[in-house]
């Protein structure tokens, strides 16, 4: 009997280390803080992945550039260091000009905009994705981008000579064009570099200012509604094609609902940001005529810029964008 027992314990183990080794984790890295929306939506699209799998595919988050910096994730993605990631899609514009369509100013300037601008882009976008070996699963906006000094800024003219934080081409164009001096800097960074003086200005959304707790080191935020970028999460092409087809069915399925969860949270905290910004002592407000005028002209400019380095695919992308 004794026998038996032992025999019938020991098939058991096997079967539990068998159904060990049909599992698979997968570490995903993210930029930005485990309070972030951005973060918060990440971590939902795992927990779905992992219920729809029964287990059998677990995604574990890594906020706050704790695994991989934000500069490195998607190199990280790419050459399978990590599986799958998050990454700002405008910063990777040194690799490709199509990447710099998602940061251009005032020509997505609205949810809505944003969106149509997204689901034009898709095509070049997925295909570009995967000629580097990596897989879109999902994008997700930034609220819209605003403009943070420590002093009161009436034109373009005002900053000259600022030291203004840059986190793609996009904005590092953006600050030459009005004078000031570009500075890159990724999100994990940004409060280091404002407390040292690294950085005294930077257009970016409320939700990366109440993150960062601009309040501590700039006194105003122009409303200048100026682009909605957009994160996205990607996994490295192999790694997705080594998972079966249920597996991806329910990692497809897990992403979609991210997404539109992903974009109605960012809507619904756009204006929640304002106001903490506000609460903890920021001056919030529109741009005034003349930086508004400024930035629209700086905008053409720049999206001129783009059209004539971006070829084919981006007059297509921006073509498609406007017929809709």
């Amino acid at each position: 009997m004794k026998r038996i027992i032992t025999t019938a314990a020991a098939g058991a183990l096997a079967l539990g280390w068998a159904a060990s080794a049909l599992a698979e984790k997968w570490d995903m890295p993210l930029a930005y803080p485990a309070t972030n929306f951005h973060s918060e939506t990440a971590a939902a699209f795992a927990e779905a992945v992992k219920k729809g799998t029964g287990g059998k595919l677990e995604i574990v988050t890594h906020p706050g550039g704790s695994l991989f910096k934000g500069g490195e994730i998607f190199r990280a993605v790419r050459t399978g260091q990590a599986p799958i990631g998050e990454r700002l899609i405008s910063a990777l514009g040194n690799e490709d000009a199509l990447f710099e369509l998602d940061g251009l100013p005032f020509l997505a300037t609205s949810y809505d905009e944003a969106k149509k601008l997204y689901e034009a882009s898709k095509p070049e976008l997925g295909a570009l994705l995967e000629s580097k070996g990596v897989k879109l699963l999902y994008a997700v906006a930034w609220p819209p981008q605003g403009l943070y000094t420590k002093k009161p800024i009436n034109s373009a003219a005002d900053m000259k000579g600022v030291k203004f934080r840059a986190y793609n081409q996009a904005t590092a164009r953006l600050a030459e064009l009005m004078g000031a001096i570009p500075t890159k800097i990724e999100a994990a960074e940004i409060s280091q570099a404002f407390s040292t003086g690294v950085a005294e200005s930077m257009i970016s959304s409320g939700s990366t200012g109440y993150d960062s707790k601009l309040w501590e080191f700039t006194k105003y935020w122009y409303d200048t509604n100026a682009w909605l970028p957009k994160n996205m999460i990607i996994v490295n092409k192999a790694a997705w094609d080594a998972l079966d087809k249920a597996t991806q069915d329910v990692v497809t399925k897990a992403a979609a609902d991210a997404e539109k969860a992903g974009w109605a949270k960012s809507e619904e905290l756009a204006n929640w940001y304002k106001e903490q910004l506000k609460a903890n002592g920021m001056t919030v407000e529109p741009p005034s005529a003349p930086l508004a005028a400024d930035f629209k002209t700086i905008g053409a400019t720049m999206t001129e810029e783009w059209l004539a380095k971006a070829g084919d695919a981006g007059k297509a992308v921006v073509a498609r964008f406007k017929k809709m």
